[in-house]
């Protein structure tokens, strides 16, 4: 059973191509998201800020193409981009938590 999964395809004000990614990302829908980016030319801005789950498979994806991505996210998604050192690859916004 593949997980529920959108995927939105626009422009940012600025040009850029923007995918915005709602639900969850796992092995049952991974093929959906690289088709997606792949189906893109130039660099892309991925928005995974309401993105509630994303497993090995899907930071696969990611580090196949973190030499053309620039990546949004929440601090909820902070771990797994830090341990995995996808930080390290490509720009990552949104991460740090806003201090006390």
């Amino acid at each position: 059973m593949t997980t529920p999964l959108t995927l939105t395809l626009s422009r940012r004000p600025d040009g850029a191509t923007l995918l915005t990614v709602v639900g969850e990302i796992d092995m049952s829908n991974t093929d959906t998201l690289a088709t997606a980016i792949e189906a893109t030319d130039g660099p892309l801005v991925i928005d995974l800020t309401a993105v509630e789950y994303l497993d090995s498979a899907g930071l696969s994806v990611l580090f196949t193409h973190s030499d053309r991505i620039e990546l949004i996210a929440t601090p909820m998604l902070a771990p797994v981009l830090n341990i995995s050192g996808l930080v390290d690859l490509t720009t990552v916004h949104g991460l740090a938590t806003p201090e006390s």
